[in-house]
Order: C-alpha cells, then sequence, then structure tokens
C-alpha cells in the first residue's frame, strides 16, 4: 500500500504506510506509538491503546530530561513546573506528552501534529510546537518546529523518546554503538555536574555488546557523518540493525537500556536513543538553551531507519 489518507485508530491512533513500512503516532502527546519495516520493528511496540511506559515514542517539550525541583529563572522571573519525578524531586521531561494535539493529515505517508505549550503551570509562554512525521525511501524523518506566537521571549529545549528495538532479542546479545564525543555526569539526582571523557564502562564509540552494562547516561558532543547525521545503533544476532539519527542542534543523546520494574514491558525490552537539543536542567542552568524571540520559528529533525544508513 503506498495511496491514500492516514488511516485513524482508536484512541486517536493514526497510521502512516509506505510500501513495507508502518508507522503509528497518536494524538495524545504527538507520540510515536510503532514503526516497523517488512514486519520488523524499528521501535518497540505497544499494543493499540495500551498504556505508554519509559516516555515511549514521546516528545520531550519544552524541555527534555530532567529539571531540578521544577525551578527555573528566567528574564529575572522565577517560575515553578510540577515535579513529576517525586523520588528525585525533579520535573522530567516536559509537559508536551500529557497534551491532546491536533492532528492534520496530509497523505498516506506523513501527518503533521500541532499543540499550544503556553498558559500552563510555570510555563506561561505562547509557544505552538508542530511535528511533521514522514516516510520515505530512506525511513522515518521527524521534524519539529517551535513557534513563539506569544509578545516575550520564550525559554524552549525539545527531545525524542524512541525505544529501540532488539527484533525479538535480549538486549544483552545486540551490540551498540553511540555517536559522541563526551559523557554528561549527573549527580544523585540525575542533574548534570560537568561533562567528561566517556568512560570505559560506557564507551560504546565503536560498536561492541551491551552484555551487562546499565545505562542511563546523557552524551554531549554528537558526532556526525559526512550527511550531518549523528547515529545510535543496536545491532540484533539476526543481522538487522535499528537505528536512531539526529542533525544539529539536536547535539545531545541520552541512553537507556530500561533497568527499571516500574517500566513493565518495556523493562530491558529495548534501548532508548533520545536525540536533545539540550542536556538535563538547560532550563535552570542555560546550557544549550533556546531563547526563542517573539515571531521566531525553530526548527529540529531527527529519524529512524532499519539497518542504519539512509538509502
Amino acid at each position: 500500500m503506498t495511496g491514500g489518507s492516514p488511516a485513524p485508530g482508536a484512541g486517536g491512533e493514526t497510521a502512516l504506510v509506505l510500501g513495507a513500512q508502518r508507522a503509528v503516532v497518536t494524538s495524545l502527546g504527538g507520540a510515536l506509538r510503532a514503526y516497523r519495516v517488512g514486519g520488523r520493528d524499528v521501535v518497540v511496540p505497544l499494543e493499540p491503546g495500551a498504556p505508554a511506559p519509559g516516555m515511549h515514542g514521546a516528545v520531550l517539550a519544552p524541555w527534555p530530561n530532567r529539571l531540578g525541583g521544577g525551578r527555573y529563572v528566567f528574564d529575572g522571573v522565577q517560575h515553578r513546573v510540577p515535579v513529576n519525578e517525586r523520588a528525585r524531586g525533579n520535573a522530567n521531561h516536559g509537559f508536551a506528552n500529557e497534551l491532546h494535539w491536533t492532528v492534520t493529515r496530509a497523505h498516506g505517508n506523513a501527518l503533521t501534529a500541532t499543540v499550544a505549550l503556553g498558559d500552563r503551570p510555570g510555563y506561561p509562554f505562547a509557544v505552538e510546537l508542530a511535528v511533521r512525521y514522514a516516510l520515505a525511501g530512506d525511513g522515518l524523518t521527524v521534524t519539529a518546529t517551535a513557534t513563539n506566537r506569544g509578545g516575550a521571549d520564550a525559554p524552549f529545549g525539545i527531545g525524542f523518546h524512541p525505544w529501540l528495538s532488539p527484533g525479538g532479542a535480549r538486549v544483552d546479545d545486540c551490540t551498540l554503538a553511540v555517536d559522541a564525543s563526551g559523557w554528561v555526569e549527573t549527580d544523585g539526582r540525575m542533574l548534570p555536574v560537568g561533562v567528561r571523557p566517556i568512560p570505559g564502562r560506557l564507551d560504546f564509540g565503536a560498536a561492541r555488546r551491551i552484555g551487562g552494562a546499565v545505562l542511563d547516561d546523557g552524551f554531549a558532543g554528537a558526532a556526525r557523518d559526512a550527511d550531518g547525521r549523528s547515529w545510535v545503533r543496536l545491532a540484533s544476532p539476526d543481522g538487522r540493525t535499528a537505528a536512531a539519527w539526529s542533525r544539529a542542534p539536536l547535539d545531545f543523546w541520552q541512553v537507556c537500556t530500561g533497568d527499571f520494574p516500574e517500566l513493565g514491558p518495556l523493562q530491558r525490552a529495548g534501548v532508548a536513543a533520545e536525540p536533545m537539543s539540550c542536556p538535563a536542567n538547560a532550563f535552570a542552568s542555560g546550557d544549550h538553551l533556546v531563547r526563542l524571540r517573539p515571531g521566531r520559528r525553530w526548527t529540529v529533525s531527527w529519524g529512524l531507519c532499519l539497518d542504519g544508513a539512509a538509502g
């Protein structure tokens, strides 16, 4: 199937189809629920309408990762957003994932989902976010554009949370490669204390078997190929590779092997490869934080494919 309109499903889920590729996007959070090529999952699949643990497929905005205490100061004004990671006292991954987005159907292989992020506790900024999902011969490309519709500057950051699939294999038996040059060291609350050389136990600059390695770590200095893409690749014993790529200014990765019981079916069932525009706590530190001026737009892109290379 290559033509027609995206097919809406239960719970506001919409399927995109192009040849052997199929992706599912939901209006709740504008999230990517599934992506497979020829029957092989590129991201860990979820049943239609099932809860999405571990921020599965979520758009992380208006900040990705953690914000200590939910507190930040912007242009001399102190703001506080709700804490949703209570054990560590952090506000994690923004709130775009909690909102119902408007999905616009374009054609069978692409759609755009939009949402207004303003008028929220601790984030009184009129930012509109549009995310376009498009299937093409080289895989799934996701393009996000933030537009400041208000009259004052707005702080902004974004990330995305796909869980790469091992294709039915154990994560331990897969090999992992992460294109990055630095490691974001964190404290006990998972808040950054600095960028360091990547420790040997976390160095996947050259692909190697995951084995018993446990990761929930940020990586900085995204290394890029000749096409300007940075990659995280998860290669399975069946010879297939599920891969995520990103372009600047998505200069950070968070990589997680999902070693948490609260993840339920996602517990060590895949590897999260999260492209981010800024590290954790950027609203407080200002590190790579975007200042979005009134009327201005800011765009990022990333994508997924099977076998780790653009065709």
